[in-house]
């Protein structure tokens, strides 16, 4: 009886270090993600309906580009139907256009992607999260940029 009672209280015992383990694990990531460390990754459809002015092409293009809390950037934009000549990240408000912040570099045909080690100054990663970050890519029949997307915090 001594034996079976013991093997009852590891069993509970072992049982309750689980479930603690996962709570704790699923209250981390909520408290990454309402204290911005965890990264910021969706993937968004570039178009040249979002450019300023709107462009009328065949082109697309989709970004993979996340922000992680401690402001380090990192990913890549795959484009389609276009010979890019260059790929940025911009500090701008939708419908406006903006300055480039961070210079994309061609990683493979038709792949663009940030540079090991980048990283947003504060103001640029205040200007992230309220929503004035876009990604645009350019080619030489719209130097100023012929697809784009908003980034999403």
């Amino acid at each position: 009886m001594r034996v079976s009672y013991n093997k009852a209280m590891w069993a509970a015992g072992t049982a309750l270090s689980a479930v603690l383990v996962v709570s704790g694990c699923s209250q981390m990531k909520s408290m990454e993600t309402k204290m911005g460390t965890a990264a910021d990754t969706s993937m968004l459809t570039l178009t040249g309906a979002q450019e300023v002015p709107p462009v009328n092409t065949q082109a697309s293009g989709s970004s993979s580009i996340a922000v992680i809390g401690d402001k380090t950037v990192t990913g890549r934009v795959e484009v389609r139907n276009m010979n890019a000549t260059a790929a940025h990240i911009h500090q701008g408000a939708a419908g406006q256009n903006g300055p480039v912040i961070i210079p994309l570099v061609k990683t493979a045909d038709n792949v663009w992607s940030v540079p090991p080690n980048t990283a947003l100054t504060s103001a640029q990663f205040d200007a992230y999260r309220s929503g004035n970050l876009y990604v645009n890519v350019h080619t030489a029949a719209n130097p100023a940029g012929e697809i784009r997307v908003q980034l999403k915090p």
